[in-house]
């Protein structure tokens, strides 16, 4: 299904954006091209009535939280660009509570995601090439799926906006429980 197609009246769309802009040594943003890049789809949500969830992710911190990677930074910017204020959790795994409060045409910045190494999938602190490394990276599958599925809960759909792609909607039972559904097109 397209997003095009879909009316997200009284539902909780968590939308997956590619939020990785330049910041300068402030934690100024210096190019909003990604953010800008991303608004409609998240006017088209907020539009329809339902309440917009963002997850992205910001540079490298390799699954450990370094504040100059928070995207707490890009705030001001995203609720510029959007024309409402936008409320920031700062953990992403643990932002429950924020998402059950949001209301229809309301929108929330989840912390950035590769604060947790399941993002990424890699094992860290242990040598790859190791018995320890495999015994780790399919541990760490386990825990990609609970965290995959800790992110589902927030929501009632999910939106693909991010890496090259554009405008998707994932409307099913797959992917650990996020709805599912056909890519949008190239960027």
């Amino acid at each position: 299904m397209k997003i095009e197609d879909f009316n997200f009246a009284g539902k909780k769309a968590i939308v997956r954006v590619d939020f990785n802009v330049p910041l300068d040594e402030n934690g100024n943003v210096t190019d909003d091209t990604r953010i800008r890049g991303a608004l409609p789809t998240l006017k088209k949500v907020l539009a329809d009535g339902g309440a917009l969830i963002m997850m992205s992710h910001m540079g490298k911190p390799k699954g450990k939280v370094n504040m100059k990677l928070s995207l707490s930074q890009i705030v001001p910017n995203v609720s510029k660009a959007l024309g409402v204020e936008v409320k920031f959790a700062k953990d992403c795994g643990n932002a429950s509570e924020e998402a059950a409060a949001l209301k229809p045409g309301e929108a929330l910045l989840l912390e950035n995601l590769r604060f947790y190494p399941e993002e990424e999938g890699k094992p860290v602190g242990v040598e790859k090439g190791t018995p320890e490394f495999d015994a780790a990276k399919k541990e760490m599958k386990g825990r990609q799926q609970e965290f995959a599925k800790k992110l589902a809960s927030y929501a009632d759909c999910y939106v693909m906006d991010a890496f090259g792609y554009r405008r998707v909607l994932r409307q099913g039972p797959q992917d650990a429980g996020l709805p599912h559904g056909e890519r949008g097109e190239r960027r």
